[in-house]
């Protein structure tokens, strides 16, 4: 398999041909790979500088982010799995580990069923913005030197697209 960055590659005329692909179908397996592979190079980094800030997940910072924007209601068990696309098992987990932090605290939710609403706690109040100072400057470091702003939202859009 030849890399299109490859200087001794003849000129091609297809990105099919670019990447020596005698089906056009392998063009989604090498998306998928190609996105697993930046998230594994990505994550650690980013991981650390949270972690440094007690934040042992990026979605907490979601989470939080979203618990802060709700303001006084707070923000339902509900929505938060829709808006980080996360199972209610797994929002579950993460809000039981932020409450053990202190981060967060969940009550019972107002009507039928079993919701919960989750709400920051007043230590973690205003957290997701200093959190973000160093969240941000280690994904701009990691991407601002391969992508112009153009570049950037242009995958923005083409990525947007591959949501449910």
């Amino acid at each position: 398999m030849r890399h299109p960055d490859d200087p001794a590659a003849p000129p091609v005329r297809c990105a099919q041909d670019r990447y020596g692909d005698s089906d056009p179908q392998i063009a989604y397996f090498r998306i998928y790979f190609a996105l697993m592979r930046i998230n594994r190079t990505l994550m650690p980094p980013i991981e650390a500088v949270l972690r440094a800030q007690g934040i042992a997940d990026p979605v907490w910072y979601e989470i939080l982010l979203a618990a802060e924007e709700a303001g006084e209601n707070g923000v339902q068990m509900l929505e938060l799995q829709r808006r980080l696309f996360l199972p209610q098992y797994a929002v579950s987990r993460h809000i039981a580990r932020m409450q053990k932090a202190g981060l967060v605290h969940r009550k019972a939710a107002s009507g039928k069923g079993r919701g919960q609403t989750v709400f920051v706690t007043v230590a973690a109040r205003g957290l997701h913005e200093q959190v973000w100072n160093g969240y941000s400057r280690q994904v701009h470091a990691a991407l601002a030197p391969k992508l112009d702003t153009q570049d950037a939202y242009a995958l923005l859009d083409m990525l947007n697209r591959l949501y449910p």
